[in-house]
């Protein structure tokens, strides 16, 4: 029994022992756990003491990326939008409204700078409107020169008269003809049409309430034997189309097998009369196509092609005369010309003494004169008109001796030069005083109706208040280009004139001439006539 007992007591104290021991492996397993997992840390943290920073993030340079082709692709598509809508709002008018009888009837004569602008201001709502002109566009002659060497395309330049009436309020009668005469007595003009297909009734008269006489000049030739018969003007579109025909022909007649040096040395010796804007910038487009073109379509000729500047004045601006130079264009000032023959040109130096010199072209860009209208109406107002040079007209731009005729552009003669700017803001002053006009005399039509003094006092209080303000001339600098895409510019900045040239000025050259064109249809085409000429050449075939 005691055997029993103890032997149960030993058993109970050896699980007691193992209970025992199995607890204290279980607290040195933690205790080793910890500390492993404490240095396990203690670790990391000192390798990462060690390892070196990690690379900065891309995430800014990529949002910058993703944003400026967003905000590209935004501009991409808002331009072109634009453009498509301005495109087609210019070609595509809208309704306008029919000729009214109790309106007053204005005739405009031209279709150049001033009437341009005139039409281009003008609110035809007030007016029932016609334009009289023999070409049914208008012409950017500043751009002239480039046509006649390749570098623009003739249609380029041109805008056709009704792309801008039919954009207006009320209809504009457009009439392709030739003023005749005019009759400021009876207020009627005599038009015909003169083109090569007529129809059963080609000649009539008109009648006007008010006449803008913008019909320009011709170009002078002073008398000078030979000069219409022989050299080419720079006045129309044709002239420049002819010169360029001319002036390739010269080229391809001296490439004619066994032309000899000195028949050579003579077609391809090209005579500019005149250093004004029109002579510079031809004599600047010449060069260019000589040296970006011939010389690489003609080389055998190229070297022989001469370039002489006649001018009558003692100078040009140094800055032209320097790059002329550098460009091998002869300049000959103080010279004038006694005579054009078919292959030469008769020229009087500073010394006096005349020399025959021989040529294949002449280029006549120096002048201008009256046209036989002009002159015609003047001789009926001799009163008035005693300045055989032009039209004089008073403050407000009208006629001397005919209050219903204004008289703008190169058929005039004032103090101001005969420029395309003088024209242009001689037009746009006439849109502002046609309105003007147009609100006296519906206040005096309404003053002759009005049934009580009191509202025709009121009336008259506002027909005093419609006061015409008299036109100022604001000369808003020159500008010219002389080639090797190198322009100058005269420029009123701050009172004082200022004159630039080089290669910024020949990039301000073009932004101002872009800006001046009248559509965004010119504007593109004229661009993209720069960009091929850049890409391409200019096209060395003739018809």
């Amino acid at each position: 029994m005691q055997a029993a007992r103890h032997h149960v007591r030993l058993m109970s104290m050896s699980r007691t022992l193992v209970r025992s021991h199995v607890h204290a492996q279980k607290r040195l397993l933690t205790a080793s756990t910890s500390r492993a997992q404490s240095g396990s840390v203690a670790s990391t943290g000192a390798a990462a003491s060690q390892t070196p920073p990690p690379p900065p993030s891309q995430g800014r340079w990529r949002y910058f990326l993703q944003t400026l082709g967003r905000v590209t692709l935004i501009t991409v598509i808002g331009a072109s939008a634009t453009f498509y809508y301005v495109a087609q709002k210019e070609k595509n008018p809208g309704p306008q409204l029919p000729f009214d009888p109790s309106k007053k009837t204005l005739v405009v004569l031209g279709s150049g700078w001033g009437a341009t602008s005139l039409l281009k201001g003008l609110d035809t709502s007030d007016y029932n409107t016609i334009v009289v002109s023999p070409k049914n566009f208008f012409l950017f002659t500043p751009l002239l020169p480039s046509v006649a060497v390749g570098t623009l395309n003739a249609r380029s330049i041109l805008q056709p008269t009704r792309y801008l009436t039919r954009h207006k309020k009320r209809q504009v009668l457009v009439i392709e003809a030739e003023a005749k005469e005019v009759d400021p007595v009876n207020k009627t003009v005599t038009l015909s049409d003169d083109s090569e297909i007529q129809g059963q009734i080609s000649s009539t008269t008109i009648p006007y309430d008010y006449l803008v006489y913008a019909v320009g000049a011709e170009t002078q030739t002073f008398g000078i034997p030979g000069v219409k018969e022989h050299a080419c003007f720079m006045k129309e579109l044709h002239d420049a189309e002819k010169m360029q025909k001319r002036f390739l022909d010269c080229v391809e007649s001296a490439a004619f097998p066994g032309q000899s040096d000195e028949e050579k040395d003579r077609l391809l010796h090209m005579v500019v009369v005149g250093g004004g804007p029109t002579g510079i910038e031809l004599s600047g487009e010449l060069r260019d196509f000589l040296e970006e073109d011939l010389k690489s379509w003609y080389p055998e000729l190229a070297s022989r092609i001469r370039i002489t500047l006649v001018e009558a004045l003692p100078n040009l601006i140094a800055y032209t005369e320097r790059t002329f130079k550098e460009s091998d264009i002869d300049i000959l000032t103080k010279t004038m010309v006694r005579k054009v023959n078919e292959k030469s040109v008769v020229l009087k130096g500073p010394d006096g003494v005349e020399r025959e010199v021989p040529c294949g072209m002449v280029v006549w860009a120096a002048g201008n004169t009256s046209r036989q209208i002009t002159r015609d109406l003047m001789a009926k107002l001799p009163e008035g008109q005693t300045n055989k040079r032009g039209i004089i007209f008073d403050d407000y731009l009208r006629m001397r001796g005919a209050r219903d005729i204004f008289a703008i552009g190169d058929c005039t003669t004032s103090s101001y030069a005969p420029t395309a700017q003088v024209a242009s803001q001689q037009g746009s002053y006439l849109a502002r005083v046609f309105k003007i006009i147009a609100q006296k005399d519906k206040l005096e039509a309404d003053l002759s109706r009005a049934e009580t003094s009191e509202e025709a006092e009121k009336l008259k209080k506002q027909v005093d208040k419609q006061k015409l303000k008299p036109f100022h001339y604001s000369h808003q600098g020159s500008l010219a280009y002389i080639g090797s895409d190198k322009a100058i510019a005269d420029l009123p900045i701050f009172g004082r004139e200022w004159t630039s040239g080089g290669v910024a000025t020949f990039m301000f050259w073009r932004s101002a001439y872009l800006s001046t064109l009248f559509s965004l249809r010119n504007r593109s085409l004229v661009a993209g006539d720069w960009m091929r000429v850049k890409l391409w050449g200019r096209d060395v075939s003739r018809e």
